[in-house]
């Protein structure tokens, strides 16, 4: 009986409603962006984002219970386990990073699974302010800035189907540069996902291009058509 009346004083009911609190705060703050990630079909979504959220609040107040419980008992930085959280999220991060052909994918979804974390250690902490302002950033950042960089710098895609990828997608490489284009993403599509009737001993390959004026483009998509190998292509 005493456990239990120790349980159920105020201090402990303190505890457990701020943990209430913060917890379902972070899960909000974090389930904002990893929305925007799924939304994206980016590696890490909406779930992964409130886990890292949440196991970022729990470390920072634990921290904030150890600190006050032996508070005059023993020295101890509140700040350490947070510090260590900062630094090993960065394994969770490579993970989401890929490297398929010309371009590098993920670099996004991994600075906002490290802000993510630092979102949840300010919860944790208390800092709801920061949490929330920092929280409406990464957002705007994540989805404002996403449409004005594309309306900015509108790219075309080009579905191209191949005999040989290898080979192949180095030629395309060296053809949109040689007619001042930027190649920003190459990569294989399934068959089901093509827009071109692909034949069974053929790959269809997605290139976004960044093309320097119509006229460049125009020269790029018919050099491509000259290549040896190159069976169709499609503009998107």
């Amino acid at each position: 009986m005493a456990a239990v009346k120790n349980f159920i004083e105020l201090p402990q009911v303190g505890y457990a409603v701020g943990a209430v609190v913060k917890m379902l705060f972070a899960i909000f703050l974090s389930g904002v962006i990893g929305y925007e990630r799924e939304h994206s079909h980016r590696p890490a979504g909406f779930r992964t984002h409130i886990l890292v959220a949440v196991g970022s609040a729990l470390v920072m107040m634990t921290s904030e219970y150890v600190f006050h419980e032996y508070e005059g008992l023993a020295n101890f930085d509140p700040t350490r386990l947070g510090a260590q959280v900062i630094s090993g999220i960065g394994f969770l991060g490579a993970g989401t990073i890929l490297r398929e052909g010309f371009s590098v994918k993920g670099l996004t979804t991994a600075a906002s699974l490290w802000a993510v974390s630092c979102i949840g250690l300010a919860v944790g902490a208390g800092y709801y302010v920061g949490a929330v302002v920092t929280t409406l950033v990464i957002y705007l950042t994540l989805n404002t800035f996403k449409r004005f960089v594309a309306k900015s710098n509108p790219s075309k895609n080009l579905y191209i189907e191949a005999e040989n990828m290898s080979r192949q997608a180095a030629e395309i490489g060296i053809i949109v540069k040689r007619y001042g284009g930027n190649l920003h993403t190459l990569e294989v599509l399934y068959a089901d996902s093509s827009p071109t009737k692909r034949k069974s001993d053929s790959v269809v390959m997605k290139a976004v291009v960044f093309p320097r004026d119509e006229e460049s483009l125009s020269l790029t998509i018919s050099a491509i058509r000259s290549l040896e190998g190159i069976r169709d292509l499609y503009i998107d």
